[in-house]
């Protein structure tokens, strides 16, 4: 009996956190399983290679073209009476290139906005994937799976975007997110 009476106090906090914990899952549980509506959840590996064994397509996104501005169009001069000099002789107006640099293997290019646009190619055993970032969003522009590898984007957020090329026991995951207003790579390999 003394012995029960040292042992009760742990007892009963033990119990009363079981319970706790106990009531808590139960109470989150439901907002744990609930994605925002018409968003995909990441999905593990093995469900991935399940759903694409034969699956040996390539995904290609295209990006529709950009209007060219006004002023790359030259100009052209009126005919008139008098005879031009050279001072007065229209030159057709240039728009300089757009200047590219390389930041942390990404090449980025600032439109006349000045918003920045990332692109990086990735090759990988298991294929080859281009992926293209800017103002938070993260979008692939091609994803080609190498022979015997299938391919699987998941995108759960415009700023987090997965590339799976998967065969049998042996996956290579390109992973990016947006963070810190320029995108962060990450390319692992899973298995033999």
């Amino acid at each position: 009996m003394r012995t029960l009476r040292r042992w009760a106090p742990t007892l009963g906090w033990l119990a009363a956190t079981a319970v706790s914990i106990a009531l808590t899952s139960v109470a989150l549980l439901p907002v744990l399983r609930t994605a925002p509506a018409g968003e995909e959840t990441l999905v593990s590996v093995r469900e991935l290679s399940r759903e694409g064994r034969n699956d040996n397509r390539s995904v290609t996104v295209t990006a529709s073209p950009r209007p060219i501005p006004s002023s790359a169009t030259p100009s052209v001069a009126s005919p008139s009476v008098e005879t031009p000099s050279a001072a007065d002789t229209p030159r057709p107006s240039t728009v300089a290139p757009r200047e590219s640099t390389t930041r942390d293997g990404w090449t980025v290019t600032t439109d006349d906005a000045g918003v920045a646009t990332y692109l990086r190619s990735f090759r990988v055993e298991g294929g080859h994937a281009v992926i293209r970032a800017s103002g938070g969003r993260v979008h692939t522009v091609t994803a080609t799976p190498s022979l015997g590898f299938s391919t699987k984007t998941v995108q759960n957020t415009p700023d987090n975007l997965a590339v799976y090329f998967l065969e049998p026991h042996h996956h290579f995951i390109i992973h990016v997110v947006w963070r810190d207003d320029a995108p962060f790579a990450q390319v692992s390999e899973i298995g033999d």
